[in-house]
């Protein structure tokens, strides 16, 4: 594959930046990456297994001279990494994000980017329960979804190039306005992802199942529920701190199900049970149709 950029600068050195230097650097894509982390202790773990061309000890030194700089920090510390590396943004280039929300990214960096570049709000659906620089592998975005978000009156040149690079390291791509990608994400991810936290809360309280229990016997459904809930608990503070009307709509909704569940139960009326199980796992198949999981068993997830 050919060049798309001259330099991409990561800020932000977890689980989605390192899948993606690596993925960069497979299909030749870039000519330098340089990157930088908050953290000393990330950026000499970064040195020590070969992670980016450059380890900055800045995230001005960083951006300084790249043409795409993409941001992979928690949505709570995008308005002062904007503010930071404002100044030392070239003319003509391009800043992205990976942050699962978008109306609040767009507030906090939107303002802070200077005159001549370019802003394009971004989200790849990938990720494992993973975190740090350690975790990255570049096959992570291969038929994943990449959502582009781009802003009013953005350049339509700078999107495309965004939209190439992340073809070219196999995600499926499609644009989305801000707002609606808000409330997608809040179905598909973030209320099942606050669900999944509460479940695995409810046993650590319950007092007459032990933790030994709660380990040893989890089955699929439970085991799945810690997965998940294993997840970066700054990301997800910062998730939910910033798509709250979203996400308490979903839970609003979720929780009127929850009752008429509640209902179904209590008064044993089975018909009800088995309709709705039977139209729910109609989703399920079309996610597997989709290729964006599989049918074998443990969803094929391999033994850690």
């Amino acid at each position: 594959m050919s060049q798309i950029y001259d330099r991409v600068a990561l800020i932000g050195l977890g689980l989605i930046a390192s899948s993606l230097y690596w993925a960069i650097k497979r299909d030749g894509l870039a000519g330098e990456v340089t990157g930088y982390a908050r953290s000393a202790e990330t950026r000499e773990t970064a040195r020590e297994i070969g992670l980016c061309d450059r380890i900055c000890e800045s995230a001005v030194e960083a951006v300084e001279g790249a043409d795409l700089v993409i941001l992979c920090v928690p949505v709570g510390a995008m308005d002062q990494v904007a503010r930071e590396i404002a100044p030392a943004l070239q003319a003509g280039a391009t800043v992205t994000d990976v942050g699962s929300v978008k109306r609040a990214v767009i507030d906090a960096v939107g303002p802070h980017i200077p005159e001549g570049v370019h802003f394009v709000p971004s989200h790849p659906l990938a990720g494992t329960e993973h975190s740090g620089p350690r975790s990255g592998f570049a096959e992570l975005f291969e038929q994943r979804w990449f959502l582009l978000v781009p802003v009013e009156g953005t350049d339509g040149d700078a999107v495309d190039r965004l939209e190439s690079l992340w073809q070219a390291i196999g995600s499926k791509t499609v644009r989305m306005e801000a707002d609606h990608h808000d409330l997608v994400l809040a179905v598909t991810s973030h209320t099942p992802h606050l669900i999944a936290y509460t479940m695995v809360g409810v046993a650590d309280d319950l007092s007459r199942v032990t933790d030994s229990e709660v380990i040893n016997y989890s089955a699929a459904g439970f085991r799945d529920f810690t997965r998940i809930a294993a997840s970066d608990p700054t990301m997800w503070r910062d998730v939910f701190l910033n798509n709250k009307d979203a996400t308490l709509e979903i839970l609003g909704r979720f929780t009127e199900e929850l009752f008429a569940l509640q209902r179904a139960i209590r008064t044993e009326d089975g018909d009800m049970l088995h309709d709705y199980f039977t139209r729910t796992r109609a989703i399920r198949r079309g996610i597997i149709e989709a290729g964006q999981d599989t049918d074998a068993p443990d969803f094929g997830r391999t033994k850690t």
